[in-house]
């Protein structure tokens, strides 16, 4: 560790299968470190979002690192950020799973997919871990997994309000466009009845894989085809994107349903502006957020990366990391697993405002968190109106 020298030590490659962090403390001696895992895609399709997903990570660790770690006790503690590569693959999820326990002792590890979080919930509590899953599929902690934390909503609170303004944008008639991975197949699952409860209908459904190819014309087609009112979409960001724009070039006037693992900021730029999404429905951008820590996220974000803007998944990420050491404070240790999960809902109390973006205050018995996120409706000339769901739903 440090002996009086300000150290930063960084070893991190994005396309590499993998990747370590070591962020030593500024001025400040750390006696020991304290390992956090990551399992994520940082190769092949989703790789875009799986960086994100870790930027978030390395933001919050160097922040806390360069203030000169954390105090546990008597003990000042810095971590060590170690990120894996899984290709976006439940099978290599659990491979570095294993390596990131047995190698690394970690008693976090990261994931930001829910079949990764599933193939590590096959071992986590027996190899005492705790997982922390950027996934709002909501049985990654309904199967009642005690050191599983959820980090965003679950993504059937959003599936009344998306179903609401698409049909009041559009129309009733849907055709299913989105992605085949297991976070999408949930999604469908749960959205085609809420639109058929609500009094629409799925005139076609052409699920394609967003992870192998940048080519969807073929696929859109074969829905357009069909005449749908609206396009249900959805799967990492940059793919999204080219199937709308790919949809908007075959003639498509309708709307885009967008599943929230898309995010319309990062779409946006990719197509050129909000207009190519005109009639369209999903998460909004955090820029867009008027609360406070927001703002200075956001602020923050924009000074360490020359005016450029922040995923949802930066920031999820960031608020989660501070969170979990936050809880490590609070439950007095590094190393106890059940007593760190234990601490969260202490730790969400006590969160300094600007590690808290989204203003996340509650965790639930099973170990999701809980918030009332804006969502965003793009109108004519691509204007973008924020709600909370509340609002949208009228409660």
């Amino acid at each position: 560790m440090s002996n009086g020298k300000n150290t930063l030590v960084k070893r991190f490659c994005r396309l590499a299968c993998a990747s370590a962090i070591a962020l030593a403390a500024s001025g400040v001696q750390a006696a020991e470190t304290v390992t956090i895992g990551f399992t994520g895609p940082l190769s092949g399709g989703a790789a875009l979002y799986g960086q994100n997903t870790l930027e978030g990570l390395q933001m919050a660790a160097r922040e806390i690192n360069n203030k000169g770690g954390f105090k546990v006790g008597d003990e000042t503690y810095e971590i060590n950020l170690v990120s894996l590569d899984d290709k976006y693959a439940p099978s290599q999820a659990a491979v570095n799973g294993k390596r990131l326990v047995q190698q690394y002792n970690a008693p976090v590890i990261f994931t930001p997919h829910s079949g990764g979080t599933f193939a590590l919930q096959a071992f986590n509590q027996r190899d005492d871990f705790l997982v922390m899953s950027y996934t709002s599929v909501p049985t990654v902690t309904e199967k009642g997994n005690e050191l599983t934390v959820r980090i965003p909503p679950t993504f059937t609170g959003y599936m009344k309000p998306f179903t609401k303004i698409a049909m009041a944008e559009n129309g009733k008639k849907v055709a299913i466009a989105n992605a085949t991975h297991d976070y999408a197949k949930y999604w469908t699952k749960a959205f085609v009845p809420t639109w058929e409860a609500m009094g629409g209908t799925v005139v076609a459904d052409n699920p394609m894989d967003y992870n192998k190819s940048a080519d969807f014309y073929t696929g859109v087609s074969k829905v357009l085809a069909e005449k749908p009112d609206v396009l249900f979409i959805g799967g990492a960001s940059e793919p999204t994107a080219l199937v709308a724009k790919q949809a908007r070039q075959l003639g498509f006037k309708g709307g885009f349903v967008i599943m929230d693992q898309a995010k319309m900021g990062e779409m946006s730029k990719i197509i050129g502006g909000y207009k190519m999404l005109e009639g369209s429905v999903g998460v909004v951008p955090l820029t867009m957020y008027e609360e406070q820590g927001a703002k200075d996220f956001v602020a923050k974000y924009h000074k360490q990366n020359d005016g450029k803007d922040p995923t949802t998944e930066v920031a999820y990420n960031y608020f989660a990391m501070h969170t979990v050491i936050q809880a490590m404070k609070e439950a007095g240790t590094v190393a106890d697993s059940k007593a760190i999960r234990a601490a969260m809902g202490d730790a969400l109390k006590n969160l300094a405002e600007e590690h808290n973006p989204y203003g996340v205050t509650e965790i639930d018995a099973k170990g999701g968190m809980m918030a009332d996120p804006n969502i965003a409706t793009v109108k004519k000339g691509g204007t973008v109106e924020l709600q909370r769901i509340s609002e949208v739903l009228g409660e």
